[in-house]
């Protein structure tokens, strides 16, 4: 009777703990991706010039915001140079998402697989140096496949470390090269159950990579990797950064960076973008101000999050209207909105139906899932 007694209590006690409320345990230790999932992230842009690629590291952090940019841009195809800049100052979205608006097809490609795009804004978060050890180690096996070398439109360089560094023939004139990921990297394969591939090869005649045509935007894109095997990271020129604001932004001498110890500065997310999409695990979501178990910062917590701090932000402090939106042909209408009261992934999101959608796309095939066919 006393076994029985015991084992009683016992039930009770793992019964309360699984209605305890907050993530699920599954969410709460979340493993980190491992080394072949990160290559299979970075495949799709690890050839793209160092500025380019940590822009869209940063923006992807931001995931419905590049819904509603992606919207924006192609509602607004014919937008380019200060008109395009003086269009953006109407949206709130983050300088790095508004940054990717010059580059239509690659916001295209993100906003069309958002699982990806979730996935690497989530890797970048929590697994920052991993996942640009695996940009590295994707550029090393193109670069001995000979399918990565300079030309007139980028400049490669390996170092001694075996650290390839690739940048703009021309500062001002980014050109996105495209290329496929089952071709370019050699003998690599790419497990493409699970993302498919994002590119298509290029047309015959023109090798493994060819280019897009030379976008000038270079202004805008103010970010940078520091390369370093299992320390790399990425950071801002701030004077870039604070130029393109003022450009791009009704609000810039508020979001405008003030650090005076240099012409760069660390980048940090912030959860205030973020829109109530979950993180993928709650450490990662406590990082930013969620409540202990979440997995998601709410709208208030996000405001409360300290970005006061040198460097803590490419937005700096952002007053409580920030979050009045203004409306947009790219939004999503006010009645579909989350109203933060569920447990969903995008509870609390301004699209929550859509984003729960997108988000779900081809979730038997993700990583532990089946095959995507």
């Amino acid at each position: 009777m006393e076994a029985i007694a015991q084992l009683r209590i016992l039930g009770l006690a793992l019964l309360a703990w699984a209605f305890v409320p907050g993530a699920s345990a599954q969410e709460q230790a979340a493993p980190g991706f491992t080394a072949a999932q990160l290559e299979q992230m970075a495949a799709p842009i690890a050839l793209y010039p160092d500025s380019l690629v940590s822009q869209i590291l940063m923006a992807s952090t931001y995931p419905l915001e590049i819904v509603e940019a992606g919207r924006w841009s192609k509602q607004n195809p014919g937008l380019k140079g200060k008109e395009l800049e003086e269009a953006l100052k109407q949206q709130d979205w983050d300088p790095s998402v508004k940054s990717l608006c010059g580059f239509a097809d690659v916001l295209k490609r993100m906003n069309e697989n958002l699982d990806w795009t979730q996935d690497l804004g989530d890797a970048f978060l929590s697994q920052k140096s991993d996942l640009l050890d695996a940009v590295q180690r994707m550029r090393g096996k193109a670069y001995e496949a000979g399918n990565l070398k300079s030309t007139e439109q980028q400049v490669v360089t390996q170092q001694p470390d075996k650290i390839i560094v690739i940048q703009p023939a021309q500062p001002e004139v980014i050109y996105v090269p495209t290329y496929s990921p089952t071709v370019v990297y050699g003998s690599w394969y790419y497990p493409y159950w699970y993302y498919p591939p994002l590119y298509v090869a290029p047309r015959p005649g023109y090798g493994a990579v060819a280019f897009t045509a030379g976008v000038v935007w270079g202004a805008a894109v103010w970010g940078g990797c520091r390369w370093g095997w299992g320390r790399g990271d990425v950071d801002i020129n701030i004077n870039h950064y604070n130029n393109f604001n003022r450009n791009t932004s009704i609000n810039a001498d508020r979001n405008n960076i003030k650090n005076k110890s240099g012409d760069r500065a660390g980048w940090n997310h912030n959860p205030e973008h973020r829109g109530g999409v979950n993180y993928r695990d709650s450490q990662t979501a406590q990082k930013y101000g969620a409540q202990g178990g979440s997995s998601r910062v709410t709208r208030d917590q996000s405001r409360g999050y300290d970005r006061s701090t040198p460097g803590a932000g490419t937005t700096g402090q952002r007053s409580a209207s920030a979050a009045q939106r203004p409306a947009s042909a790219s939004q999503a209408t006010s009645s579909s909105r989350g109203s933060g009261s569920g447990s969903s992934a995008f509870s609390g999101s301004r699209n929550a139906s859509f984003d729960r959608y997108a988000s779900s796309r081809g979730s038997m095939s993700r990583f532990g899932g089946g095959r995507r066919r």
